[in-house]
């Protein structure tokens, strides 16, 4: 079992002793763990089990050694299954609602004998809940909120998340020998911000065994639909997966329908008929006869020279279009007008920006994050940690924020990694639209990211000009998270993008792309003209771990919808360019 799988056992444990009311040193016991086993090399780890010297390390007593060790050994632990047994399992699902904590949990479960989220949203629709102490009429609104999202957003999945758990039954597929061509399809191949299930394509004679290895796939927990062209099977992630397999020659027509999206098909379909063509899954045929599009089409598809997607948008007067592009919205003009520019790829990163470290709430020191970056072939790196107000993510006072500025020089100095560190700030944009260091703290940076983190509550003209406010500090670099939404939890709050947008091409300031799969913003339906107005962007991991850096891949997709190319992106730069961008805009 890796460290970050033991951290949130660990994290898990704490969590469920708080509900049963334990101990609070206790319960800090495992929290602190978790941070400590976080804080530790893969290696370490490993060598102290089987040494057993991991209560040797501080913050990790004897018996937090034995659990740590029988996870490492077994990849499981007695006691954490027993205390999750010992829990009715809803008032764990009560997690999943925004606002609801241990505390509130225990209150709820001892005072209505709430253990469900239905119980809970008959609670507050009784307004029961917000008569117990402590809650009240706004915490109840947000509870009934936090549901009614939970609802919404309950069927689907990040993007990263899902191209996870796609990418190794493709790789699968693509090793069968039945198998001629396989690709994945839908709002995944689309590179959609969330994805509701997998769809994967194969091109094959004999679906037979084909069908027989995705059913027998380790990660299927149960088998929904067998057909003889169609599977649908449920994994343990809760994401639903199809297969579907057709003849080689209905491939490239297959692929591009299912991919999507129903505005672009819609599209397609239309410029076909207007050339005497009828377009479908079977194929691109005359449209005039009788017969379905089907038999039409395996009447002739054997005959047809179109085998790529490249060859069938060109049979209708089209230049190739990405996947990322097909949402009906506005590609197909501009693919008749030329060529689409070259989409963002992510080797073009050289570096990026707004990463944390264990000085605020980040689980790995600035060495191990530079490590990984080095790893990763980065040029550069960009550390910001919180600023003092995010005092829920231990933000840095001026004090550690020099300190830090001290470090991250001292390890440029030791040419210990080929990897140079910007010494940054996540510096908070008060509710006034003040920022949260003074200036002169402010210029001994070499950049400055700026987010809201609090009072969301605002009116949209409120939100605005707070932002706006921030932005116009001729010490600001880049702003963070634009909206402040988390996907499948929390729309962001209500601002005026485009204001802000001008805001920012004005003052010369980067709104960055936030690259965690669950924040995915500025939102890549804004890029493409905000992009043509001359913005600039960062792809910026937000990592607050050495694992989160990997996040960058969700950015790069979210630029590719949003029509960027690298030239839109600060760090597809070399070291030496951002190194003169940075101090051009210190001056």
């Amino acid at each position: 079992m890796k460290k970050a799988e033991i951290a949130a056992v660990l994290t898990d444990i704490a969590t469920l002793l708080e509900l049963k009311g334990e101990n609070p040193f206790k319960i800090r016991a495992y929290v602190s763990g978790a941070r400590v086993i976080e804080s530790l090399s893969e290696a370490e780890i490993a060598e102290r089990v089987a040494a057993e010297t991991l209560d040797e390390v501080k913050g990790i007593g004897d018996a937090l050694a034995q659990k740590v060790g029988e996870l490492v050994r077994t990849g499981k632990l007695e006691f954490y299954e027993k205390l999750k047994a010992s829990l009715p399992p809803g008032l764990v699902e009560l997690l999943e609602i925004p606002g609801v904590g241990p505390k509130k949990i225990k209150a709820l479960h001892e005072q209505l004998g709430i253990d469900s989220i239905a119980k809970l949203e008959e609670g507050c629709k009784a307004g029961k809940v917000a008569a117990l102490a402590g809650f009240g009429e706004k915490t109840q609104a947000k509870i009934l909120e936090g549901i009614a999202n939970r609802a919404a957003y309950g069927k689907r999945h990040v993007w990263l998340e899902a191209w996870r758990v796609a990418e190794p039954i493709l790789a699968g597929l693509r090793m069968l020998p039945q198998v001629e061509q396989a690709e994945h399809a839908g709002s995944l191949r689309r590179r959609l911000e969330t994805v509701g299930d997998l769809d994967f394509l194969v091109a094959s004679r004999d679906p037979q065994p084909v069908s027989e290895w995705f059913v027998k796939w380790p990660g299927v927990k149960e088998v929904t639909a067998r057909g003889e062209t169609k599977t649908s099977v449920r994994l343990e992630t809760g994401i639903q997966a199809d297969l579907r397999i057709v003849p080689p020659e209905q491939f490239v027509f297959a692929l591009h329908h299912f991919t999507g999206s129903k505005d672009h098909n819609v599209q397609m379909r239309g410029r076909a008929l207007q050339r005497g063509l009828s377009m479908s899954e079977w194929g691109l045929v005359p449209a005039e006869g009788e017969g379905t599009a089907k038999q039409k089409a395996e009447d002739r598809g054997r005959k047809t020279d179109i085998r790529t997607e490249e060859q069938l948008f060109r049979a209708l007067g089209l230049n190739f279009i990405p996947p990322e592009l097909r949402e009906g919205s506005g590609e197909i003009e501009a693919a008749e007008a030329g060529p689409l520019p070259r989409l963002l790829e992510e080797d073009d990163l050289r570096g990026v920006f707004h990463n944390h470290t264990t000085e605020s709430d980040g689980h790995n020191t600035l060495e191990e994050m530079t490590r990984t970056a080095q790893e990763l072939g980065w040029e550069y790196l960009g550390i910001a940690d919180h600023s003092k107000s995010s005092f829920q993510a231990r933000g840095l006072d001026e004090a550690r924020l020099a300190a830090e500025v001290a470090a991250i020089e001292k390890l440029n100095a030791s040419k210990k990694f080929t990897t140079h560190v910007f010494a940054g700030s996540e510096v908070d944009i008060l509710p006034d639209g003040r920022l949260d260091f003074a200036d002169d703290v402010l210029a001994t940076l070499d950049y400055v990211v700026v987010s809201v983190h609090s009072v969301f509550n605002r009116s949209r003209e409120e939100q605005t000009a707070r932002i706006i406010r921030a932005i116009e500090n001729p010490h600001v670099t880049m702003l963070g998270h634009l909206t402040g939404r988390i996907l499948l939890e929390r729309p962001g709050y209500d601002v005026d993008a485009e204001k802000i947008v001008d805001a920012a091409i004005a003052n010369g300031v980067i709104v960055e792309l936030n690259a965690s799969p669950w924040r995915l913003d500025m939102d890549w339906r804004l890029w493409r003209r905000a992009a043509e107005r001359g913005l600039l962007t960062s792809i910026n991991p937000d990592a607050h771990s050495t694992e989160q850096l990997q996040w960058f891949r969700a950015g790069v997709a979210a630029a590719r919808k949003g029509w960027l190319t690298k030239e839109h992106v600060l760090n597809t730069r070399p070291l030496a360019e951002v190194k003169k961008y940075l101090a051009a805009k210190k001056r």
